[in-house]
């Protein structure tokens, strides 16, 4: 049974927002009181959030979709609709997202790290919040904004200050049980840790963590073995410690060849593992014979760079001068590390000659807008209803939609798609848009709704009606 899942694709899906309402108040001896429709509310978000408590992605992986509850819509009497509710999804420290195409979204490292994984959709506007001097009594409503819908991969990638890197029974596990308070599985037979081990070792004033990670073995960096799956986990930490086998029973093994292997498969994986400082462990020095090639192959690693500590986790020796060693580099590497001072707000304001949207003539003719603006207005639009489509029409052409479609070169009767191709809506374009709502009769100035007149002007207009009928009498001929 799979207990420790470090990579899953998760399909999330953010709530939409719910519909505006279309509604005229009534009441008693005041039948058409005005617009109270009230707004849609905003669909929930789908939030990631680094939990320290949470150390695998287990849950992903056998409940891969999840949602956020959508709005709910406007009602009359300036109701608003309920805001849905945002689902937090809680990850281990050292999470990474990425796209489909394996572009890096968010990188989470720290308790409370927060990414918005899918956007809720915005909150249709009721007619209320539509009506104005010029539209007094709005006949409808716009649609809520559908949520987000996105696949993202979640990959775990350790955070530890320290790896213990080599073959399979080298003794890693062993030294991470006796280094720190870890308590990892250890056997005699090859692949006994199958996940990160994790254990906080403190040397003097120095706390740090130290990751017992899957053996390598020869073509790791390609997949092999545990490979990869292993690689991911030390990615992240500060000091590589190589831990050699010094008492092998394979005949064709020595802790030379073992560490050529396992730099090899360093420098074939990248991600900077090459550059990163590194001791030598000859491990198991109490094992008959151990003592012996550890003396022997000690000159050998020195004379290349490396700094060698002979050590048994079993007879405890020469563990406290390797922890000691490790809070050197630990140290060293933390205090070359810039000094976050504060949250940095990154500001990147939009040209000066961005419209917001962009018009593209196809090789079949058709006519395509693209924008944040205008998609959205499309989806908030109710194309049932002929005043929204009016409505519709007067933002295209004061946003600019209609003057860039003339320029492309777009004649009565062309098609013109507004959104992406696989959710776009098509339509015949005819310049009398640009008359919007005017162009079906002054949509939304219903006379019911007006001021009631002053008596005197009241009875002036009556007059003028009896006279313009008398008029009209008078000049009657008949045949």
């Amino acid at each position: 049974m799979t207990t420790f899942v470090d990579r899953v694709e998760l399909h999330v899906a953010a709530g939409s927002g719910g519909h505006g309402c279309a509604s005229v108040h009534r009441e008693k001896f005041k039948p058409l009181g005005g617009p109270d429709g009230g707004n849609g509310g905003r669909g929930g978000d789908v939030i990631l959030v680094v939990d320290q408590s949470v150390t695998t992605l287990l849950d992903y992986h056998h409940s891969p979709h999840r949602k956020a509850t959508n709005g709910a819509p406007g009602a009359g009497d300036n109701r608003s609709g309920k805001d849905g509710q945002d689902l937090v999804l809680p990850v281990p420290d050292g999470t990474v997202v990425l796209d489909k195409a394996g572009n890096v979204l968010a990188d989470l490292v720290g308790q409370g790290t927060t990414f918005i994984a899918a956007q809720g959709g915005r909150g249709g506007l009721g007619n209320a919040a539509l009506a104005s001097a010029r539209r007094k009594a709005p006949g409808f409503a716009l649609l809520g904004v559908p949520g987000d819908l996105r696949d993202v991969v979640l990959e775990l990638k350790t955070v530890a200050d320290v790896a213990l890197v080599g073959y399979p029974s080298a003794g890693k596990s062993s030294l991470i049980s006796v280094l720190s308070a870890a308590k990892p599985k250890i056997a005699d037979y090859p692949f006994t840790t199958l996940v990160p081990n994790l254990g906080v070792v403190t040397a003097g004033a120095t706390v740090y963590t130290i990751a017992d990670v899957p053996g390598l073995i020869p073509g790791a960096s390609q997949g092999k073995g545990l490979g990869l799956e292993f690689l991911r986990h030390v990615e992240r930490c500060s000091v590589l410690v190589h831990v050699l086998d010094t008492a092998t029973l394979e005949s064709d093994r020595d802790p030379v060849s073992d560490l050529d292997v396992i730099e090899a498969e360093l420098r074939e994986y990248g991600a900077g593992l090459e550059n990163r400082p590194r001791l030598v462990v000859l491990n198991k020095i109490d094992v008959p014979d151990g003592q012996d090639l550890a003396d022997l192959v000690r000159p050998d690693l020195e004379e290349r760079g490396y700094r060698v500590f002979e050590v048994s986790a079993v007879a405890h020796k020469g563990l406290k001068e390797l922890s000691f060693a490790l809070a050197e580099l630990v140290g060293a590497h933390r205090a070359a590390q810039p000094k976050e001072e504060s949250t940095r707000v990154v500001i990147r304001p939009k040209a000066v000659d961005d419209a917001g949207f962009t018009v593209v003539r196809e090789e079949d003719g058709l006519f395509r807008v693209r924008g944040d603006k205008p998609e959205r207005w499309v989806r908030q639009t109710d194309f049932s209803n002929d005043e929204a489509v009016g409505y519709l029409a007067d933002r295209l052409n004061r946003l600019g939609v209609e003057d860039e479609l003339m320029k492309a070169g777009a004649r009565s009767g062309d098609g013109v798609a507004i959104g992406p191709e696989d959710n776009a809506v098509v339509f015949d374009w005819e310049p009398t848009m640009m008359a919007g709502a005017e162009m079906l009769g002054r949509r939304g100035e219903d006379h019911r709704m007006e001021a009631p007149r002053p008596a005197a002007q009241r009875r002036r207009d009556r007059q003028a009606e009896r006279d313009e009928a008398q008029q009209e009498y008078d000049d009657f001929e008949p045949f």
